[in-house]
C-alpha cells in the first residue's frame, strides 16, 4: 500500500505533478495466452487488479501506458475514484514528461509496455514503418487504429521462443535443397534462383527471396493444404530414420496447431530464436516474426498495427505483409544488458521511443535510478521493498505498477530479493552526443 508521504513545502499541485503514481493496468485474453495461474500476465494482473479475476480463461498480455486499446488509470488521483486514465492525466500535467519528449511526441507516452505469456504461437507478422502506418491508417482505420510504426524489443522473463526474420543465405540455399515441398510450391524456376546469386549482391538477395517468400505465402488453400500433409508425412516417415532438426521438430507442432496453414512451411524462411532469461531481441519496421512460447516483457512504440500472414484465424493481409518486408537476411542481434550501476542492467535498443532497465535487488539492498528527463514506467515482478522520491514514499510488491514523471529520482531499497523492470524513453534521444 502507498504510503503517500507528499510533502505539501512546494504546492499540493506540483508535488502531485513529481511524485511517483500507481496504476491499474488493462489485460488482453487473446486465446494464444496461457491459462490462469500459469499465465504470469494473471499473476501479475491478479495482483494489481481490484477486480475479481476469472482464473479459466488465458491471460495474453498486460499493458502498461496510454494506448486507447488498454489504457492505464491511476489508483491514487484524488477524487478520480480510479477512473483517470494515465493519459489524461499527462494532458494535464504535461511538464511530467520533459520538454524534450513533449516537443518530440506531443503530450503522450511514446512507448507501450506490456507483459506477454505465451502458450501457443501468435501470428507471423510485421509492423508498418510510419509513412506506410500513415497511409493504411487512413484507408483502413478500424483495423489499422494508428499512423505510427511500431519497433518493438522483446526482453526473455522465462526461455522464450520466436521466428525472427530471414534465415542467412547459404542456410536458405541448404533449405531449398532440403525441403522439396517449397520448389513444388513456388515453381522450379523461382527456387533455383537462390542458387545463382551471392550475398555480395545485396539488392538481388532481396529481390530474389521477395519473389520466392511472396509466391510460397500467396498459394491457394487447396495447393496448401495438399503441400503441407505432404511435408507432414515426409517428415514424419524420415524421422524413423534419423533426427529431425529442431526447424522440422517446430514445423510439426505448428502444424498441429494450425493445420493447413501456410505459415506452416513459411517457418523455415525464418530464424529460429531461442532466449534464455534475461536475453532480449529488438525488431525494427516491416520485419517479419512470431512469438511461439514463454514469457517476456515487451517494450514498443504506442502503436497497435499489425499486418497478418499466417498461423491465425484473424484477418490475413498476405499481399501487403509480403510487398512490405525489408528481406534483410541474417541471424538477429541479441541483447545481453549493459550493467550500468549496481544491481541496474540496461538494455539499449536503436530506437528513440524506449528502453528498458532490469534492477535485481537482494534483501537489504539499495539502488537508485537517476533522474532523466523523461518518463518511466516500473513493474515489480518478484519481492517486496520500498521506493522513494523527494517528495513520495510507496511500499512496492509484485504487481505494483508505478509512473514516475521526469526528473525524478528513485531510491529503491528491498526487503526481500527484488526484481523491478523499468521502461524509459531511450538514453542516446535524451541525451544526445
Amino acid at each position: 500500500m502507498e504510503i503517500a508521504t507528499v510533502v505539501k513545502a512546494n504546492g499540493g499541485c506540483e508535488a502531485d505533478r513529481r511524485r511517483l503514481h500507481r496504476l491499474r493496468c488493462s489485460v488482453k485474453d487473446y486465446d494464444w495466452g496461457k491459462i490462469g495461474s500459469d499465465s504470469l500476465v494473471y499473476r501479475v494482473y491478479a495482483a494489481n487488479s481490484d477486480y475479481q479475476i476469472d482464473s479459466t480463461r488465458p491471460y495474453a498480455e498486460l499493458w502498461m501506458g496510454t494506448h486507447e486499446s488498454g489504457p492505464s488509470y491511476l489508483a491514487d488521483a484524488d477524487g478520480s475514484n480510479g477512473e483517470m486514465s494515465l493519459r489524461s492525466w499527462i494532458n494535464e500535467n504535461p511538464k511530467s514528461i520533459g520538454q524534450r519528449v513533449l516537443e518530440k511526441w506531443g503530450c503522450d507516452l511514446p512507448f507501450l509496455f506490456k507483459v506477454l505469456s505465451v502458450a501457443r504461437p501468435l501470428s507471423i507478422q510485421a509492423h508498418p514503418d510510419k509513412n506506410l502506418a500513415k497511409k493504411m491508417h487512413k484507408a483502413h482505420p478500424n483495423l489499422y487504429k494508428d499512423d505510427n510504426h511500431k519497433p518493438e524489443m522483446a526482453l526473455a522473463y522465462t526461455q522464450f521462443e520466436a521466428l525472427c526474420g530471414f534465415i542467412p543465405l547459404q542456410e536458405l540455399k541448404s533449405v531449398i535443397r532440403a525441403i522439396p515441398e517449397i520448389e513444388e510450391l513456388v515453381g522450379s524456376e523461382e527456387a533455383n534462383q537462390v542458387f545463382c546469386i551471392s550475398e555480395h549482391d545485396e539488392e538481388k538477395v532481396k529481390s530474389v527471396v521477395r519473389t520466392i517468400f511472396t509466391l510460397l505465402m500467396s498459394a491457394g488453400p487447396d495447393t496448401t493444404k495438399k503441400i503441407v500433409f505432404k511435408l507432414k508425412r515426409r517428415l514424419h516417415m524420415e524421422s524413423q530414420e534419423r533426427q529431425l532438426t529442431d526447424k522440422e521438430r517446430l514445423v510439426l507442432k505448428l502444424e498441429k496447431q494450425y493445420p493447413n496453414d501456410i505459415g506452416v512451411i513459411s517457418a523455415f524462411f525464418f530464424n529460429y530464436v531461442k532466449l534464455n532469461p534475461g536475453e532480449a531481441l529488438y525488431l525494427g519496421a516491416n520485419e517479419p516474426h512470431a512469438y511461439l512460447f514463454g514469457e517476456c516483457l515487451e517494450v514498443m512504440a504506442t502503436s497497435d498495427n499489425v499486418v497478418r500472414a499466417g498461423l491465425t484465424s484473424k484477418p490475413l493481409d498476405i499481399q501487403t505483409l509480403c510487398s512490405m518486408l525489408s528481406y534483410k537476411l541474417g541471424y538477429p542481434e541479441i541483447l545481453k544488458g549493459s550493467r550500468i550501476r549496481p544491481y541496474i542492467t540496461r538494455y539499449l535498443p536503436p530506437f528513440e521511443e524506449f528502453e528498458v532497465d532490469i534492477c535485481d535487488l537482494p534483501r537489504g539492498a539499495s539502488t537508485v535510478f537517476p533522474s532523466v528527463p523523461g518518463p518511466s514506467l516500473l513493474l515489480v515482478l518478484q519481492g517486496e521493498g520500498r521506493m522513494s522520491t523527494e517528495v513520495s514514499a510507496d511500499e512496492i510488491s509484485m504487481g505494483d505498477v508505478l509512473f514516475a514523471p521526469a526528473d525524478t529520482e528513485i531510491h529503491l531499497r528491498s526487503s526481500s530479493d527484488l526484481k523491478l523492470y523499468r521502461a524509459g524513453i531511450n538514453s542516446r534521444f535524451l541525451y544526445p552526443l
